[in-house]
């Protein structure tokens, strides 16, 4: 092995059982301070790094991010160039990417895209192994995601932004709530409310790739579900049925427009004070407090946050936008791609990202529970455990190729969409989803 320090290694508790998973470039050695192992890989030599990510939604996000890029830079003497993109653009940019062989060695993206190029990423499985046994572990929707075989890792968890309800607590109490329902039955009764007071709520309907994962909420919290354990689709149910018709009830109370909505118009009515409550990540609050408008700086005091209410099946039914970090196969830089998402998870970067994004991004592994973020404004804590309480989005199959497709084309969302709305019926808008899904889970 190529720059292996053998004397390190065998201080360390792992042996030859850690060596067994290093490749060529990479060395293991023991920090003296905490008697740790830190893997480390070593850049090509003159490596240069393209890093394709979403656009931010908080600036501290992307001015942290790009601080841990300078000290990685410095550090290594590797150049890397990030470009930000929408959240719907990073997508097709990536397949793009993805099917032709060539354009950024690194992408951020969302949920299980992951899975819709699996033979075209590079295999991080060591890189994995090695930050989850130092931090505590990944959280199973991590594995899920990112190692649906439940071997071979496709890519790093960055983690999660919370979609989570943010409501004026003032004004839920002026339609007489004391504080926001745990359950469905309470959450149509308060929206009715909100309503009758002139202050409705409203959440995205459009093709929004994070915003609209409130419609998942929806139907799980009802007992329906895309696909069952053997990955046949079976959203055409009584159980679905049932959510669908809630839904129906739930939706005259929104403001007029969310039909169109994607994952900025939310942000711009809450802080406009066109609704009261919606979904969203912590952006709205971090917004509001951030804002040179008194009147919006004062509205922060007034934000609060809460889970969704359970629905009938008793249990939460949380669905998060899911943040991946994917090396591309085509890279003419493995070791430095690996190396730099190393750097960029290691306690000493995360931690100031985590802050710097204002709680905006929930963590991926259990260790970064304890960063300061959580607790130094108590209304962030609410996001804290978004990773660790979501379910996939391909629930309750397994996610591959078809689940990746599924999520992709909106399917949900857009039967959730027409059925409460009225462009179609229940039953018809279930039987025009049934047959999309089933396109992508092919028997």
């Amino acid at each position: 092995m190529n720059e292996f320090n053998r004397r390190k290694f065998l201080e360390g508790s792992a042996g030859v059982a850690a060596a067994a998973s290093l490749g060529v470039g990479t060395t293991l050695f023991t920090t003296a301070a905490h008697g740790q192992s830190t893997l480390a890989f070593k850049p090509e030599k003159g490596a240069k790094l393209r890093v394709l990510r979403w656009s931010r939604f908080v600036q501290g996000d992307i001015d942290a991010y790009m601080v841990n890029v300078k000290k990685f830079m410095d550090a290594t003497g590797v150049e890397v160039r990030v470009d930000n993109e929408g959240w719907e653009d990073v997508r097709p940019k990536a397949a793009v990417a993805a099917n032709t062989g060539a354009g950024p060695d690194i992408i951020l993206s969302t949920n299980d895209d992951a899975n819709l190029y699996p033979d075209k990423l590079l295999d991080v499985t060591d890189l994995a192994e090695y930050l989850g046994k130092k931090y505590g572990g990944w959280y199973p929707a991590v594995q899920q995601y990112l190692r649906p075989d439940g071997k071979r890792w496709l890519g790093l968890g960055l983690g999660a932004a919370g979609s989570m309800i943010v409501y004026r607590k003032s004004q839920m109490e002026a339609a007489g709530f004391k504080e926001f329902p745990k359950d469905t039955a309470g959450f149509l009764a308060l929206h009715k409310a909100l309503k009758e007071k002139g202050t409705p709520g409203g959440y995205a309907l459009g093709n929004a790739t994070g915003d609209s994962l409130w419609t998942n909420w929806l139907m799980w919290s009802h007992g329906g579900k895309l696909v069952d354990k053997s990955n046949k689709v079976v959203i055409n149910s009584p159980e679905t049925l049932k959510a669908l018709e809630y839904g129906k009830e739930l939706y005259p109370n929104f403001v007029p427009g969310t039909l169109s909505w994607l994952d900025p118009n939310n942000n711009k009515a809450f802080l406009d004070g066109q609704i009261s409550v919606t979904n969203n990540g912590i952006s709205i609050y971090v917004a509001a407090k951030n804002s040179p408008d008194p009147k919006v700086k004062a509205m922060a005091e007034d934000i609060y946050h809460a889970n969704f209410p359970v629905g009938p099946v008793g249990v939460p039914t949380e669905s998060h936008l899911f943040f991946n970090q994917m090396v591309m196969k085509y890279t003419k830089y493995p070791n430095a791609a690996k190396e730099f998402l190393r750097f960029m998870m290691e306690r000493e970067q995360f931690d100031n990202w985590l802050i710097g994004a204002s709680g905006y991004i929930a963590q991926p592994l259990a260790a970064y529970e304890s960063c300061s973020i959580w607790t130094s404004d108590p209304k962030n804590t609410a996001y804290r455990d978004a990773v660790k309480n979501m379910r996939p989005t391909g629930y309750d199959g397994r996610l591959g190729y078809a689940s990746a497709g599924a999520g992709a084309d909106f399917i949900v969302a857009n039967m959730v969409a027409e059925a409460i709305s009225g462009s179609k019926s229940p039953q018809e808008a279930m039987e025009r989803a049934q047959k999309r899904a089933e396109r992508y889970y092919k028997v």
